[in-house]
């Protein structure tokens, strides 16, 4: 290659790349107004955090994505990957079975909460009837705050249709009798 080829190659290059550190700035500014002018759903907000594959995979399954994604207002408590994969090995996969779709809608829907409840709400203690029907304890201490047996890890995550409490485990709705 001759030096006027290798001079131009690498005039082309410096062009592109002040051309991405001029734009990258700009377009980083354009969706975070984007995002500031049209907040995202509950569904959005859990699959752009990026900690709840197994979530949104199990809300597809169930066929539950549609209804997380109306009006709301919603409250979700919201089991992590990581919390999913504390289940014993094989429930995940057995609930995404299509013969347990109703056990697989009530686990999901025992999370979600009808109406917004941010932490400030909740006092010492509370009892909020979920979707599924059963209620679930609230309690809020001196080591932070639980739903039934899990942590709440990140609370407050607000969407365009209610809010999200991040959970270190998946709570089991009680059993039918």
């Amino acid at each position: 290659m001759n030096s006027l080829t290798h001079i131009s190659r690498l005039f082309t290059l410096t062009i592109a790349v002040m051309s991405i550190a001029v734009l990258a700035p700009l377009s980083a500014t354009a969706g975070a107004h984007a995002a500031k002018a049209a907040p995202k759903d509950i569904v959005d907000t859990a699959v752009a955090a990026g900690q709840f594959t197994t979530l949104a995979a199990a809300l597809q399954a169930a066929g539950l994505i549609d209804a997380l994604k109306g009006d709301g207002p919603f409250t979700v408590f919201a089991p992590t990957d990581a919390a999913f994969a504390k289940l014993p090995a094989g429930t995940v996969d057995n609930l995404l079975k299509p013969e347990n779709i109703d056990q697989l809608k009530a686990v999901l829907t025992y999370h979600v909460v009808p109406g917004k409840i941010m932490a400030a709400d909740i006092g010492a203690k509370a009892r909020p009837a979920t979707l599924q029907g059963a209620t679930v304890d609230v309690i809020s201490g001196a080591g932070g705050v639980t739903v039934n047996d899990a942590s709440v890890t990140s609370a407050d995550i607000e969407a365009s249709n209610g809010v999200i409490h991040v959970i270190d485990s998946v709570i089991l709705p009680p059993a039918a009798s």
